[in-house]
This record gives C-alpha cells, structure tokens and sequence, in this order.
C-alpha cells in the first residue's frame, strides 16, 4: 500500500517520544527497549539526547542498528491508530548552537543536561513502517525522506520569531519547517499543516494568522 509521507511526518512531529530499541550487549541476540524524547532535526530525522550512562547507549554504541516506534498521543486503542517503525543507524550528531537553540524549545528541561554526560545521537533511517490503522499500512524508503524539503536553521529561526508575535501568548512556537508549524498550547504538543504552500514569510504569517483566529 502506497502511504502518504506526510502522514508518517506528521505523526512523528505530534509525538513527544518513542520506544527505542537497540540490540543488547549484555545479552547479545536479545533486543533492549526503552522510552526516550525525541525532536526532529531540519532533515526530519528524530535526534535523541541520552546519558553516556543508560542502557541503550552503551548498546547502540556497540551497535549502531536500532528502531524507534512512535505511536499517535492519547490513542486509546493502539490498533486501529497511526503507528509507525523508524529502522535506522544511529550516528554521534555534533550539535550546532542553531540546533540546540531549536532542540531546547521542544524540550526545554533538558537544557540542564548540558553540563552532563548526555550525547546527540541521530537516526539516519533505512526504512520506516507506517500503519495508519486496520489494513492501512506500507512501508517508506530512505531516498523518499531524503527528498523531503529541508528548511535552514537561520530561516526557521526567522520564522519561528515572526509567528511567536502573531499568535496569542498562551501558544509558544517549538519550530517551523516546510510542512508545518509546531506548537504548544497548555501543555500538549500541536500542529498546523501547512499542505501545498510555497514556504516564504508571507504564506507562513498568513497561516499563522489563520491559527490565532481560530486559538482565540
């Protein structure tokens, strides 16, 4: 079955976290899972921030295969919600200050974690699963979410200050990319699609202004 990308894009930028697993090095053969946060780098892809410590760590460095599920927040019946399977390589990810500028609006806590033992890892995907629901399911290859357009840091930074002045101040901005505006509202992680725009100040200020309508 031929999945809409977008769907799998969108399920991953409304989750906060996923289930990681990594192969055990303690018992070789067995795979480790663990919930960790996430948030999505200007090429889509998920990046973790984990201590030199953890479990899973230590075991994707041994081995760097892994997968991370991610199923639709606040599903009540797994089943019959979108899920999907990211396969993927983890990578060390040096972070640039742009990147952490944008990590910590979606996890501000973890800026404490800095002076830590805690790393960037990137997953750099193989393949990913998506199932949209009962009988809705098909797979994503990597040349497809390569091909995905990727929004610079120093615009999204551009962007992300120009929406924060439209929309109300109970609404904080936590990123922008060509798909869609991410947002936080009393706690719970939203996002406004942005389908078929061509991505300029002006159409995302137009969409932004659309969004504070309907939040007021």
């Amino acid at each position: 079955m031929k999945i809409p990308i977008e769907a799998a894009l969108t399920l991953l930028h409304e989750s906060t976290y996923g289930t990681l697993a990594t192969n055990s090095s303690q018992l070789p053969g067995y795979p480790y899972a663990t919930v960790v946060p996430y948030v999505l780098d200007e090429s889509h892809c998920p990046v973790l921030y984990i201590s030199a410590l953890a479990e899973h760590t230590k075991n994707l460095l041994t081995d760097p295969r892994v997968s991370l599920s991610v199923v639709q927040p606040g599903a009540t019946d797994v089943q019959a919600t979108a899920r999907l399977t990211w396969v993927a390589d983890a990578e060390k990810h040096e972070a640039t200050p742009a990147f952490l500028a944008r990590y910590f609006r979606y996890e501000p806590g973890s800026e404490q974690l800095l002076d830590l033992d805690f790393m960037f890892f990137r997953l750099n995907p193989k393949r990913i699963r998506f199932i949209g629901g009962i009988g809705r399911m098909g797979w994503l290859e990597e040349p497809e979410w390569k091909a995905l357009t990727r929004l610079p840091a120093a615009d999204e930074a551009l962007l992300v200050d120009e929406v924060s002045a439209v929309l109300p101040g109970r609404a904080r901005v936590l990123g922008i990319d060509h798909y869609g505006i991410d947002y936080e509202l009393a706690g719970q992680r939203q996002r406004q699609a942005l389908p078929g725009v061509t991505l300029c100040l002006e159409t995302v200020k137009e969409a932004a202004r659309a969004l504070a309508a309907k939040l007021e």
